[in-house]
């Protein structure tokens, strides 16, 4: 009879003035050995985040966003898988057209080009419009559309 044992789980955060570091593991008792092996660190100030993050140590990103003015929020990210050509890079940003309205953009090295609209339509009620294309594939079809409703009690 075969037992699996069961896996414990277990996450750390801690900061200090801005910078964060966590830690999230997981130890398969049955096999003895560590079957999640995460690590991540950061920076926030009020208009600017860092974060980087290590995944089982083959798994490596990191991202920066940047919160250039009122209106204009930006975004840059970037992950890489070690032993393989695997990198994935992409770009976004999101531009406030008044107090009930914003617009997004995003666009990825695999050539997926987001965009989206955010409309408040009263206080705790949106309407977000939202596409993405497949830039490799434009004539073939299979993007995506979709629209979005939320409520906040």
């Amino acid at each position: 009879m075969d037992f699996e044992g069961p896996i414990v789980h277990a996450a750390a955060v801690l900061g200090y003035e801005g910078w964060l570091a966590g830690y999230q593991m997981a130890f398969d008792t049955a096999k003895s050995k560590l079957s999640q092996n995460n690590f991540a660190l950061g920076y926030k100030t009020g208009d600017f985040q860092l974060h980087t993050n290590v995944n089982d140590g083959t798994e490596f990103g990191g991202s920066i966003y940047q919160k250039v003015s009122d209106e204009l929020e930006t975004a840059v990210t970037l992950a890489w898988t070690a032993g393989s050509n695997n990198t994935r890079f992409g770009i976004a940003a999101k531009y406030k057209l008044d107090k009930d309205a914003s617009l997004s953009a995003k666009v990825n090295n695999a050539s997926l080009i987001g965009v989206g609209y955010t409309q408040s339509l009263r206080p705790g009620v949106k309407v977000t419009l939202s596409a993405l294309i497949d830039g490799k594939n434009f004539n073939a079809g299979g993007h995506k559309v979709g629209m979005g409703f939320e409520l906040e009690a």
